[in-house]
Formats: C-alpha cells, sequence, structure tokens
C-alpha cells in the first residue's frame, strides 16, 4: 500500500521525538541555530561554502537520530519542480565571462559555468528544503510557537503584534501533515470504489487526470477543517489578550548557548569561504 503513503512524502511538518541531545536544546537556539544555517545557504556565492552546509546539516541530521531516509523523502516530491529550475538555469546562465562552450544548441549555449551554476541552485534548495524538514523533524509545533513567541516578543513593546504571524506559521505547519492524512483516505476511499489508484500510469497528463477526482473533496475537507479551527480558536478566546502564556517555562543553558556560537561560526564559514 506505498502508493497511498501521502504523508510518508511530506516530511516537513512533522515531529519525530527521538530525544536526542539536539531535540533537548532549547527551541529559541534551535530556531536561531537553523535560521543563520537558513540563511547562510541561501545567500553563499560558494559552491564551497555550499558545500560545508549540506555537511553540517548532514552531521546535525544523524545528532537526530532521524532516519536518513525518510529525511531525504522530502526531497522526492519537489525533486522534478528543483530539476526544471536547474535545467533552465543551465541554458540561460549568461556565457559572456565563460567562453568555455560545451554545447551549443542555436541561440543556448550550455557552459561549464552554466553547469556548475545550476548544479549550485539544484543544491542550495535542496539544502533549504532539508534544513526546514529537519528544523521540523526536532521541534515539536508547541516549542516553536513559544520559542518564536520568546524571540519576537520585543517587537510587542515597540507595537508590532506577532502573535498573528506566529499563528499562520503554526497553522500552515500542522496542516502539510493534515493534508496529507486526508489526501491519503480520499485515495484508499475511491480505490475502493473501483478507482484506478494504485495503478502507475505513464505519461503527465494521465497522472493529472488520475489526481483531479482528488483535488474537490481534498479542498472541501481543508474548508471544513478551517472553519472547525476558526470556531475553535474563537471558542478559547484568541485575540482577546496582547500576550499568550504558556504552561512551561524555557531555560536557555549553557549548553544553548554553546549550540548557538558553534552554527554561527559554521555559517559565517559557509557564507564567507
Amino acid at each position: 500500500m506505498s502508493e497511498f503513503d501521502f504523508l510518508s512524502r511530506i516530511p516537513l511538518g512533522q515531529y519525530i521525538p527521538t530525544g536526542s541531545i539536539i531535540h533537548r536544546l532549547d527551541p529559541r537556539a534551535k530556531i536561531i541555530m537553523f535560521g543563520a544555517l537558513l540563511i547562510a545557504i541561501t545567500f553563499t556565492p560558494s559552491y564551497i561554502g555550499l558545500a560545508i552546509g549540506i555537511a553540517a546539516l548532514l552531521l546535525a541530521l544523524l545528532l537526530s537520530r532521524v532516519p536518513i531516509g525518510f529525511a531525504l523523502k522530502g526531497l522526492l516530491a519537489p525533486l522534478p519542480f528543483l530539476l526544471i529550475i536547474a535545467i533552465i538555469q543551465v541554458f540561460f546562465y549568461s556565457s559572456a565571462l565563460d567562453p568555455d562552450i560545451l554545447i551549443k544548441m542555436g541561440k543556448l549555449n550550455i557552459t561549464s559555468a552554466g553547469l556548475l551554476a545550476g548544479a549550485m541552485l539544484l543544491i542550495r534548495f535542496a539544502g533549504l528544503i532539508l534544513c526546514l524538514s529537519l528544523m521540523s523533524f526536532i521541534t515539536s509545533t508547541s516549542e516553536l510557537l513559544q520559542g518564536m513567541t520568546k524571540i519576537l516578543s520585543p517587537l510587542n513593546r515597540i507595537g508590532i503584534q506577532t502573535m498573528d504571524f506566529i499563528m499562520i506559521i503554526q497553522v500552515t505547519l500542522r496542516f502539510l501533515p493534515f493534508l496529507a492524512q486526508s489526501a491519503e483516505r480520499i485515495a484508499k476511499a475511491q480505490a475502493s470504489r473501483g478507482s484506478d489508484w494504485g495503478q502507475k500510469r505513464k505519461g503527465l497528463f494521465n497522472r493529472i487526470r488520475q489526481v483531479i477526482p482528488m483535488v474537490i473533496p481534498l479542498f472541501i475537507i481543508s474548508l471544513r477543517r478551517s472553519e472547525n479551527l476558526a470556531l475553535a480558536m474563537d471558542a478559547r478566546a484568541y485575540g482577546v489578550f496582547k500576550y499568550r502564556t504558556s504552561m512551561t517555562e524555557l531555560d536557555f543553558s549553557w549548553s544553548d548557548g554553546f549550540a548557538v556560537l558553534i552554527s554561527i561560526i559554521v555559517s559565517l564559514a559557509i557564507f564567507f569561504v
């Protein structure tokens, strides 16, 4: 029944409590750590820096004790889209500064610099997806919400309300696994009624035709979920108070500070190497 296992294809937003040393860090430390890595991987101009960033993420993945295969599954869904972007980058990369033309196709030239730029773009996006996925693996939604509330609390003093912004992030992360589970239930229900779900079809248009019957019920379920969520938030007096309280207090220890320091050093190395 792997053809119905939609949830495993979208690991982003899933919390995996392995009890590792990274899981035990303060959520504020984890947000700063992975935020710094995310920014460094996004803006580094060097392929060496990009390699350091990917290596740092893989090391963090090993320390988190999250199955590597499960984490890398999150790259399969956006892989076709990423490949298209990389191919476009290869063909339309400016070759004015790179006379080393490998393949000439009319007005389009494939250069060594274009291939390197396409590969860097592909690896960069893969690193960003892996970074966001790893952050969700080691931080529960409640911890993420509490950590971001503490980090952004100084903005409330100057009149910038951050609670709605944090709530948007929380709802988005929780909706991704919900949509995957809903799609899985719809596919199983349609297959039990004679639909051809589970039969691999060749061709892009045939696969699109296979997915279309799922779109409308998934859209209706999402609307109902949104309405129930809005009613639940209203029943709990969301937005009445400026600040939210929490049952637990965060404790930023020396180990959290050390982890943040290491991540900042690594991020600077990624950007300036």
